[in-house]
């Protein structure tokens, strides 16, 4: 398209992940040779995000607005059930269910009139309310509010449709309802998307794999290519596969292949039970490193659940095999500590809005929405930050602001001046940092916030403790010269923004569950508890009983990551809620041509002499 003198900024390319934006971005500028800084490659989020960062405003939200993650949206949600009343003992308390709920009538997955639960339109509309005011919107407003605002203002959607006239999509199978309707909507007649049918493994999410057929329709006289050419896998590996999926009825018809001719034979192993399982790969893993001089990080152990993990865990620690786990809460996303972070932002700087408006109610003080909505409009009429904007109202006679506000206002502010004076002195910043969880009386607002659960509560605030400790670690380094507030949030900075970049995670084995694990690749690949109510899992038959074929399609993508060698244990007993059941082997696995699988029983003795034989070459050179 370069080559055809189409402009770099003409062109939109959106992918699912941050790190195949890069990857993709890298390919473009070393094909094309020369610098693109106006081309547009994107995640779909990050492209709605764009959007909103220029044109929010005409929606009635500041410019310096805030997204919220997803313990912020959780907490928002139960601040909208109190608020209504409904919060605690209901049926609508369950607030990561009410919060899904929201997610889906947002995205337009479900409509009120769908069953959902009348009372909470009410708390829908006090939710939507509390962003607006807190001048924050949550992730799935990066998709949303982009789509509303181009139907509400045909001008700004013109804007964009002139610039991005070639938009382009990966992993198209991928895409959910809300996704497919912000291309649609911009997309004139230059649009090129790429997917895979067969690896549609994110329904649970939204991802709608129909909207392979959908954009047929939409787009009559398109031209179809078939990719059917793999780089990755052996043919023994990709005949699996292709072997398994063949299975599935509703799918386009295609068949891969290979150059890597042949491979060794898929492995399939019936250990006894999960601990015979763990110890069969962390010893299988530490052969073949051994053996064939890999790298940790060359072998994948994917799991259809993550309940599976933990005894494979304590296999790889005891034979001391370093590992990383792919998905989970990263310990600087926990809210208890980005709550205490957001403290020591804003004493940093007490300009930062974000984080002002973070902690001004947490623990709760009385500062409602309706006196943040009017410090809000103060800031917006001076142009000021809202803590001068809070300053002007503290002592002012001739405002709005009721009393018991007003003294809220000054108690808070009164707060951060003493803690900023404290934590900018002389004493260690961990002791301060202490101090501060103290003086705002955290731990209590974690037992008012659970309590129905104090064990949550105590986990919790063992997660402040342990990040004091990690701060008196820091400061007492050798080599840190400046252990003061200013350096350690420049470094939280820099920490929040490398995760789940992988860098640091070079040299480590990779275990993940099978949906994390897609579009990685790996030499060799453990597929573990390949059993019949585990894969395909129970839970998701039982929810949907035309999901096999989802189920499948997840079998399907878990093959295709090895490269070179597969393995997949099924086991013969697995302990599940404290009782030992007896296993059968996943259907699935009759599926794989029986050409290609070769038996645990029947594979080849380890050479136990390969060790001796190494350490006796080595022990020859020092003669």
């Amino acid at each position: 398209m370069l080559e055809k003198s189409i402009p770099q900024s003409a062109i939109l390319a959106l992918t699912f992940t941050n790190k195949a934006a890069r990857e993709m971005e890298e390919r473009v500028r070393e094909i094309a040779g020369r610098p693109l800084q106006a081309l547009t490659v994107s995640t779909f989020h990050a492209f709605g995000l764009k959007i909103l960062r220029s044109e929010i405003e005409t929606l009635g939200w500041r410019k310096n607005f805030s997204v919220y993650d997803e313990s912020d949206k959780l907490e928002a949600v139960k601040e909208a059930l109190r608020e209504c009343k409904m919060y605690g003992g209901s049926d609508v308390s369950d607030i990561k269910a009410v919060g899904q709920i929201f997610s889906k009538i947002k995205t337009g997955l479900l409509r009120w009139e769908d069953g959902v639960n009348p009372a909470l339109k009410s708390v829908f509309d006090e939710y939507r309310h509390s962003l607006k005011v807190y001048n924050a919107v949550d992730f799935d407003d990066l998709l949303a509010l982009p789509i509303s605002l181009f139907e509400q203002f045909p001008g700004i959607l013109q804007k964009y449709r002139d610039r991005y006239r070639y938009i382009m999509v990966d992993e198209f199978q991928d895409t959910s309802h809300i996704q497919y309707k912000l291309m649609k909507t911009l997309a004139g007649r230059n649009v090129c998307v790429v997917g895979d049918d067969d690896q549609s493994i994110y329904s649970w999410r939204g991802a709608n794999y129909d909207n392979i057929r959908q954009f047929e329709t939409d787009f009559p006289g398109l031209l179809e290519i078939k990719l059917e050419q793999n780089y990755r896998s052996t043919t023994t590996i990709l005949e699996a596969a292709n072997g398994v999926i063949s299975h599935n009825t509703n799918r386009k018809e295609k068949r891969l292949w290979t150059g890597k001719r042949g491979g060794k034979a898929i492995e399939v192993r019936s250990p006894d039970n999960e601990g015979d399982e763990a110890d069969f790969i962390a010893e299988k893993i530490k052969q073949i490193k051994f053996r064939e001089h890999l790298r940790y990080d060359d072998f994948g152990i994917l799991l259809r659940a993550n309940s599976l993990m933990d005894r494979i865990e304590e296999s790889l620690l005891a034979e001391n095999i370093p590992y990383r786990v792919s998905g989970g809460t990263s310990f600087f996303a926990r809210k208890e500590i980005k709550d205490i972070l957001s403290y020591l932002r804003l004493v940093g700087n007490t300009a930062d809005d974000v984080n002002l408006l973070r902690i001004i109610n947490t623990p709760r003080r009385g500062i409602g929405k309706n006196t943040v909505a009017q410090i809000s409009e103060i800031a917006r009429s001076n142009r000021c930050p809202l803590w001068d904007a809070m300053g002007r109202t503290r002592y002012a006679s001739d405002t709005l602001f009721q009393e018991t506000a007003k003294t809220e206002i000054d108690q808070f502010m009164t707060l951060i001046e003493t803690q900023r004076e404290e934590i900018l002195g002389r004493k260690p910043l961990s002791q301060k940092v202490k101090n501060l969880v103290d003086a705002i009386d955290y731990w209590s607002h974690l037992v008012s916030d659970n309590s129905k659960n104090e064990k949550a509560a105590r986990w919790k605030f063992l997660n402040i403790q342990r990040l004091i400790q990690s701060i008196e670690t820091w400061e007492n380094n050798p080599d840190n010269f400046d252990p003061t507030l200013y350096p350690y949030l420049n470094r939280i900075s820099l920490l929040t923004r490398d995760e789940g970049d992988g860098d640091q995670d070079a040299g480590k084995v990779n275990l993940m569950t099978i949906h994390a694990s897609k579009g990685l690749e790996f030499p060799v690949v453990f597929i573990a508890g390949a059993e019949g109510g585990l894969i395909p899992h129970e839970r998701s038959l039982e929810e949907d009983a035309g999901s096999v074929e989802e189920e499948r399609r997840l079998f399907y993508v878990a093959i295709t990551r090895a490269r070179e060698k597969l393995f997949i244990t099924s086991c013969r007993r697995r302990r599940r809620n404290q009782s030992l059941v007896e296993c059968v082997p996943s259907p699935f696995l009759d599926e794989i041509p029986p050409g290609l699988v070769e038996n645990g029983a029947d594979a080849p003795e380890e050479d136990v002499t390969d060790a001796a034989e190494f350490f006796a070459k080595i022990k020859s050179r020092f003669r």
